[in-house]
Order: structure tokens, then sequence, then C-alpha cells
């Protein structure tokens, strides 16, 4: 009977150096023969690359149209609710303003009517027969 036999680390090289070489042989024979087919795929993949990024660039460019649009009239929005602040706090400004000069001139009157009144008993008080402390 014949024994097994191990193959030393020399063969096992040789052996998967002539198994690398017969794989590349044989990818070398089929990339030949087949190379107008590859390159019509290799055609068509790139034809699909460049529609890809076309799409993709209009795509970022209507996007881009949209988000200016959208800036442009969130803007105008905002400068009109300034203006619209703006004139609103003016009128209330004003409105103070005028409130306020109607206290002033109403708290004028009650100080001149006090003031008035405060001579009108000075003046009784001294034409008063007790004289002019009054009556005590």
């Amino acid at each position: 009977m014949a024994r097994f036999r191990d193959p030393d680390f020399g063969e096992r090289l040789s052996a998967a150096a002539t198994a690398k070489e017969v794989g590349l042989e044989r990818f070398r024979a089929k990339a030949g023969a087949n190379a107008p087919e590859i390159a019509k795929k290799r055609a068509d993949r790139l034809a699909h690359a460049q529609a890809r990024e076309a799409r993709l660039s209009e795509r970022k460019a209507a996007r881009e149209l949209e988000e200016a649009a959208e800036r442009r009239s969130r803007e105008a929005g905002e400068a009109a609710a300034k203006a619209e602040r703006e004139q609103r706090e003016d009128r209330e400004r004003i409105e103070e303003v005028g409130r306020k000069a109607e206290l002033e001139e109403g708290q004028k009157a009650e100080r001149d009517a006090r003031y008035a009144a405060r001579k009108v008993r000075k003046l009784e008080r001294q034409k008063s027969p007790f004289g002019k402390l009054g009556r005590r």
C-alpha cells in the first residue's frame, strides 16, 4: 500500500504559484475574448453615471432656486413685518405722548383748581369777622 505523503513547503508554494498563473491565464483569455462586450458595458455604465450626475445637478439647481425664492419671500415678509411694527410703535409713541399731555393738562387743571380754591378760602378768611386765622 502506498503511503500518504505530506507536501513540503516548497511544493505547496510552487502549487500555489501555478494555480495563480492558471487563474490569471483564464482571466486574460476571458477578458480578451469579450473585449467588445466589456467596452459596451463600460460605455453603458459611463452613460448612466453621466445621466445620474446631470439629474443630480438639475435637482440641486432647482433646490437652490427654490431656497433662494423662499429666502427672498421670507426676507420680504420680515421687512414688511418690521415696517408694520415700526409704524405701530410710532403710533403708540404718538398716542403715549398725547395721553401724557392730556394727563399733564388734567393734573395742571386740578392743581390750578386747588390753588384757586385755596385763594378763595384765604380771601374768605381774611374777610371773615374772626380775622385771617379763622375760628378756632
